[in-house]
């Protein structure tokens, strides 16, 4: 037992002196790289993956591959849309609790989380109904940030210029 304890605080302190690793809050604003559009998301530990918020998603061939052109609600005015285009990765399908299966688009998303530039995939759904536009899974996060759930807005998307 006694053991246990020595491994469990050897791993505390190799988290709190990781310089590799950021500790955010449970909801910070992110911003999506390539459009220059900042958004609060919820950071997630629950979450495999990450999802955003997509309307009027309409998918289209270019270059020969997939890809699909979708609308996220303007941070600034909620009466506006800002268009995104992104090449499909995949489309997963999920089932819901009710039974009911739903396909969803993947796309891969550069977003500034704090002082990282992260990219992994990205599930398009409609979250008009939920309080976040954005969900930033443990795909996005593992291996660079920890979640302190009892904060909020520990800090902004502050990548730097060279990187983006």
């Amino acid at each position: 037992m006694l053991l246990g304890f020595v491994f469990l605080a050897q791993s505390a302190m190799a988290h709190e002196s990781s310089p590799s690793m950021a500790i955010l809050g449970a909801v910070e604003n992110v911003k999506i790289v390539e459009e220059d559009v900042v958004l609060e998301a919820r950071m997630d530990t629950g979450a495999t993956s990450s999802s955003l918020n997509a309307l009027n998603k309409e998918r289209f061939e270019k270059d020969g591959e997939d890809w699909i052109r979708f609308e996220i609600i303007d941070p600034d005015d909620e009466d506006a849309r800002i268009t995104l285009e992104r090449p499909i990765e995949r489309i997963v399908r999920i089932r819901r609790h009710s039974g009911e299966s739903q396909e969803r688009p993947v796309v891969r998303m550069e977003f500034c989380i704090g002082d990282r530039l992260l990219t992994a995939d990205t599930s398009l759904i409609d979250r008009t109904a939920l309080t976040y536009q954005t969900l930033i899974g443990r795909s996005h996060m593992a291996g660079h940030i920890l979640v302190d759930s009892g904060e909020e807005h520990l800090r902004a998307p502050d990548c730097p210029a060279d990187d983006q």
